[in-house]
């Protein structure tokens, strides 16, 4: 059964993502055919694609993420996790996946600052991009005292 299930889509991503097939559609016009350019031009769209949305999904044992059409995954489970709170990431933490050494924190992003920080049991750090932290944290937070008591 799954208790929580949200798509957030990154519309900076997938604006970039229609300004470059644009953008390389001319290119394409001037310079004609071109394998390596068409190689180049596949490739870039299809990692744009690949991180323009993020899913994040709860169910009885597992917090799982997945990055677009689910070239990236992650799952967690929900008894390793010791806390949760909503936070606002800086904008330096940017998009994406990230690792911030300084904090020694995981960083999964696609659009926005809103996020919400999990701590693991081993001390580790987590933090997940969303449009809605609250209902997040919520849902986290439900599974977890179920998990305790």
């Amino acid at each position: 059964m799954i208790n929580y299930k949200h798509t957030q889509i990154g519309n900076l991503i997938i604006t970039v993502s229609v300004i470059l097939i644009i953008y390389f559609w001319f290119i394409f016009r001037k310079v004609g055919f071109n394998s390596e350019f068409i190689i180049a031009v596949i490739l870039i769209i299809f990692i744009t694609a690949s991180f323009s949305t993020l899913t994040v999904t709860i169910n009885e044992e597992h917090l799982k993420i997945k990055f677009g059409y689910g070239i990236f995954r992650k799952s967690y489970l929900l008894k390793d996790i010791a806390s949760v709170k909503t936070v606002k990431n800086h904008w330096y933490y940017g998009w994406g996946i990230r690792y911030w050494v300084p904090t020694r924190m995981w960083v999964y992003n696609v659009s926005g600052f809103d996020a919400v920080e999990i701590q693991m049991r081993n001390g580790r750090i987590k933090r997940i991009g969303t449009d809605e932290p609250r209902k997040l944290e919520q849902a986290i937070q439900q599974v977890i005292n179920q998990k305790t008591h």
